[in-house]
């Protein structure tokens, strides 16, 4: 199966959260393919930032594609009030518990598209056994629970990661986050990625220049 074209998804945790929507129709209009959600509980990682009701007050800004990752532990639980907010795919992390297939059934049986997260330090092969399960693979290249960190560049591990997606033969996106920018994005749409996570590389010269940051992200 040829590899998808590269789309970008912007990770509204470096957006101005006073004006959040405004932030996400922006971002929309500036070309993003999906908008990304990064959702942390203060316990699976460092940081708190946003709940359902957040995700469902913006469900109205914008009709692309939402893309939200589930940086919580336990997940399960919540899997619906995702959902229900409007989500489009939900990702978990392998190392959220102890039964990553039980959650991967839950998001999809909701009839949502599921995605599973790897931090820097996961093998690839953990995922071997629910390959026909996931939609969305998430390579994490900085450790969860920050913006602006720098780019850790697992590459061998996203290469692997393309090869375990074309030897299936479904349509499972490759998405990496985590210190994405113009040169980094190079690399890991060399390696077979083809979701782009950004966050400062998008936000960071202000509303006018998000069409132009998101643009040079494509390669």
């Amino acid at each position: 199966m040829p590899q998808q074209p590269v789309r970008i998804a912007p990770s509204i945790l470096s957006s101005d959260f006073s004006i959040l929507g405004e932030e996400v129709r922006r971002i929309d209009e500036g070309g993003a393919d999906y908008i990304h959600i990064d959702v942390m509980d203060g316990h699976f990682v460092p940081n708190l930032t946003f709940g359902a009701p957040v995700v469902k007050c913006l469900r109205p800004h914008s009709k692309k594609i939402f893309d939200v990752h589930l940086m919580i532990a336990p997940v399960d639980p919540l899997i619906e009030d995702f959902v229900k907010a409007g989500s489009d795919i939900i990702t978990a992390h392998v190392e959220a518990g102890p039964h990553l297939h039980r959650t991967l059934q839950a998001i999809k049986s909701h009839g949502v598209k599921a995605g599973v997260s790897l931090n820097p330090h996961t093998p690839i092969e953990s995922i071997q056994h629910v390959m026909d399960m996931v939609d969305l693979i998430l390579i994490m290249t900085v450790n969860p629970g920050f913006g602006g960190q720098s780019f850790i560049p697992v590459l061998d591990k996203i290469a692997a990661a393309r090869k375990m997606i074309d030897a299936i033969g479904r349509d499972i996106d490759l998405e990496v986050d985590g210190g994405v920018n113009p040169e980094t994005a190079k690399q890991v749409i060399a390696a077979g990625a083809d979701v782009l996570v950004a966050g400062t590389a998008v936000f960071k010269d202000g509303p006018e220049q998000y069409a132009a940051n998101i643009k040079a992200l494509r390669g």
